[in-house]
């Protein structure tokens, strides 16, 4: 099939791939090159660079709403547009233009967790299960037919990246076997049914602060989930520290108290964690042992 990819970040790679393989990837639409880093060096996409080893034509504009990608695409006629983590809305005549129409592939088992950070809020949720779900895009957020999902169990100790990038492989298969149905005329449209859906808002730093009164599980749950951006916080001896993963432990005390310093645990309203990596404000992360070797950390004293 003559295709275009919209993709943006890493997560979107592994299908822009598999589909280089398979089809004949005409172009790619991504966003454009940004600042990043101390030195603020621009820096394109992982989007962009995996388009540029395949020599590929490789489109970054600011808008879709001013009629000029409309007209590029209307060139380029291919016979449907694959979109993943694009990060922009698709007006509703360049859904309509490709033959196939427009598919997203989206890291949830839509119509849950539609929106911005599916794979960070399911795990913060304590979901056991997710997965990924291609559907025909419409012009609301996420709402389309789903045409194909597939599912995967969430580890009890997996973090948001380590799951991103096991949903990111599976995304990739699934996109495959989900063009094959479309092209032989199998793939059926199943609506989505609005009542059991429920919105995965960006994450910003605002939701790091940790609340250890809430039970082991939740707050397990949060470090897991916000894992490694924008991370899960606490103030420890004064400072603030990242955390980074944890597990659960099998101890008692006060919120937010430290019950054991080796292994590092830490109670909550219910239960405990023992924490395993984390990192000091204005330091790389670190594993439990080296920080203790660094700090003098006093038994019973509190994380708040």
């Amino acid at each position: 099939m003559r295709i275009v990819f919209m993709g943006t970040p890493e997560f979107a790679v592994p299908c822009l791939s598999a589909l280089i393989e398979k089809h004949d990837v005409l172009a790619v639409f991504t966003q454009p090159d940004k600042p990043k880093g101390r030195k603020q060096i621009l820096t394109p996409p992982p989007v962009k660079e995996e388009a540029l080893k395949h020599n590929i034509p490789v489109y970054q504009p600011k808008t879709l709403k001013d009629g000029e990608a409309f007209k590029l695409l209307s060139e380029i006629k291919p016979d449907v547009i694959i979109v993943v983590a694009y990060g922009k809305i698709l007006p509703k005549e360049i859904l309509e233009l490709p033959r196939y129409g427009c598919i997203n592939v989206h890291a949830s088992l839509l119509p849950k967790y539609r929106g911005a950070a599916p794979i960070q809020w399911s795990i913060i949720d304590g979901e056991k299960e997710t997965g990924v779900t291609a559907m025909q895009m419409d012009i609301g957020l996420d709402t389309g037919d789903m045409i194909k999902s597939a599912s995967l169990t969430i580890g009890e100790n997996e973090t948001a990246d380590e799951l991103h990038d096991r949903l990111s492989a599976l995304g990739a298969k699934l996109i495959i076997e989900t063009l094959e149905s479309v092209e032989d005329g199998t793939a059926t449209l199943t609506k989505q049914d609005d009542s059991l859906s429920n919105y995965a808002s960006m994450l910003s730093k605002d939701i790091s602060p940790i609340d250890f009164t809430q039970s082991a599980q939740a707050v397990h749950n949060k470090i897991r989930g916000l894992n490694s951006w924008p991370s899960a916080t606490a103030i420890m001896d004064g400072k603030r520290i990242k955390i980074h993963k944890t597990k659960l432990a099998d101890a008692c005390g006060q919120a937010g108290e430290i019950v054991s310093l080796e292994p590092f645990i830490v109670a909550c309203g219910s239960g405990a964690i023992e924490i395993l990596e984390l990192q000091p404000e204005g330091k790389k992360k670190m594993n439990v042992a080296d920080f203790l070797r660094g700090h003098k950390i006093e038994l019973h004293s509190f994380l708040k």
